[in-house]
């Protein structure tokens, strides 16, 4: 069982930035994808940004040029840069790591951006 404890979110101003993390509870040979979700009330989630184990990455429309994820392997971690945070990026953010097929989801960490 692989468990993952997301970190970082918070109250930001519309502009500011926040960085998120997310850790795995323990190694991992091998992960298929790491990538970040967001549901704000009233919708469904959605894929924000996702890495593969090869490099690749995925960033939904709304957030291409604001938002980096990156993944630090040795660590079992990924992270999510946020910036030029906007009122509409206030959410619930979750990580998702891919492993051998299953997924696993963190907690989630709340993300509130105010105008």
């Amino acid at each position: 069982q692989v468990q993952l404890v997301e970190s970082g979110g918070g109250l930001v101003q519309a502009g500011g930035s926040l960085r998120l993390s997310c850790a795995a509870s323990r190694s991992i040979f091998r992960i298929d994808a790491m990538g970040w979700y967001r549901q704000a009330p009233g919708n469904q989630r959605e894929l924000v940004a996702l890495i593969t184990n090869t490099g690749t990455t995925n960033y939904a429309d709304s957030v291409k040029g604001r938002f980096t994820i990156s993944r630090d392997n040795a660590k079992n971690t990924v992270y999510l840069q946020m910036n030029s945070l906007k009122p509409e990026d206030t959410a619930v953010y979750y990580c998702k790591l891919q492993i051998y097929g299953v997924n696993y989801w963190g907690k989630g960490t709340l993300v509130t951006v105010s105008s």
